[in-house]
């Protein structure tokens, strides 16, 4: 099994600025209930094109990130065919390897696998996400002294493995999920996003 995925990434969680979990050290309020969303501009699954969908997971994270044991909802672009659907998530649970698969390992539970309409954007460096009627954010990232996008890199923890991320805010975050215990309506609390390329 072979894939090459480019893409963006959009974070968002319930951490104040910055998340403390991508330097190792415990969420800011012992747990963490956060969005990542993953989309993918191009790539191809074992010879399925992928292109053009985003798959995103709703997480609640009980306590150190590293230490896994997150539970979780994932969505996948309801534009998706069948197979796009099928090899995505082969991707995104780990089952194809590569360093994606580190990330899903530290997923415990999947509560559901759903189709949702699914809004990603990002311009100028201000992204917004939304995901069927429960999920919804807007990003916008912290400028540098030049006036560039403020990045965090060689961190001990990533949603995009290898890529450097974008330091940034949400203005907006709402969540929520009964069956992971996720009832989230915040302001200004860390985001993240970055660009991605993964070969396996």
């Amino acid at each position: 099994m072979s894939y090459h995925l480019e893409g963006r990434l959009l974070e968002v969680c319930n951490c104040r600025v910055l998340c403390p979990c991508w330097i190792g050290e415990d969420p800011d309020n012992g747990t963490c209930d956060t969005i990542i969303a993953w989309r993918i501009d191009k790539g191809s699954v074992d010879g399925v094109e992928v292109g053009g969908n985003t798959i995103a997971a709703v997480a609640h994270v009980p306590g150190n990130i590293l230490l896994g044991n997150w539970t979780a909802a994932i969505y996948v672009d309801d534009q998706a065919s069948k197979a796009q659907e099928d090899a995505l998530l082969k991707v995104f649970t780990g089952q194809a390897g590569g360093p994606v698969a580190d990330l899903a390992k530290l997923i415990g539970t999947v509560v559901s696998v759903e189709r949702a309409p699914i809004t990603f954007t990002v311009q100028g460096g201000k992204g917004t996400l939304e995901i069927g009627k429960d999920y919804y954010a807007e990003l916008e990232p912290y400028r540098g002294a030049t006036g560039g996008q403020t990045t965090l890199s060689d961190t001990v923890f990533s949603t995009v493995p290898g890529a450097p991320v974008f330091v940034g805010k949400a203005p907006v975050y709402r969540s929520k999920n009964p069956k992971i215990g996720i009832d989230v309506d915040i302001k200004n609390h860390n985001a993240l996003q970055s660009t991605f390329v993964f070969d396996a």
